[in-house]
């Protein structure tokens, strides 16, 4: 399967079709039944959101997609019923190329005080 970069799936969303896309985590977010992880590539400064069912992949793996982790994802772009996106892409593979321990490398979002 061929790379579709981020700027090319926002520019022409093909709904319904198969891609494969690669980058870096943004954040991650969810609860037990599903996890939704922003990613970039640097192609756009716009991150495109992935669902990421927890019955369909281990929980080893799920923990393992942390901020700043590397990821390749297959799955099928679909539209986006949450708000702040118009489309999302529904998870059938992900391989990580990279992780990233939050405790070495605490990239995550900080809370800002007033």
């Amino acid at each position: 399967m061929v790379r579709t970069l981020i700027k090319d799936v926002f520019k022409a969303p093909k709904i319904d079709s198969k891609i494969l896309v690669k980058g870096w985590v943004r954040t991650r977010r969810g609860n037990k039944n599903v996890s939704f992880v922003a990613l970039n590539d640097g192609s756009t400064i716009h991150n495109l959101q992935i669902v990421v069912p927890s019955d369909k992949f281990p929980a080893e793996l799920i923990s393992n997609i942390t901020t700043g982790a590397s990821l390749a994802v297959e799955g099928t772009l679909v539209s986006s019923q949450g708000a702040g996106q118009q489309v999302e892409v529904q998870a059938d593979k992900i391989d990580i190329y990279g992780t990233c321990d939050p405790n070495t490398y605490p990239l995550q979002k900080k809370r800002s005080l007033p």
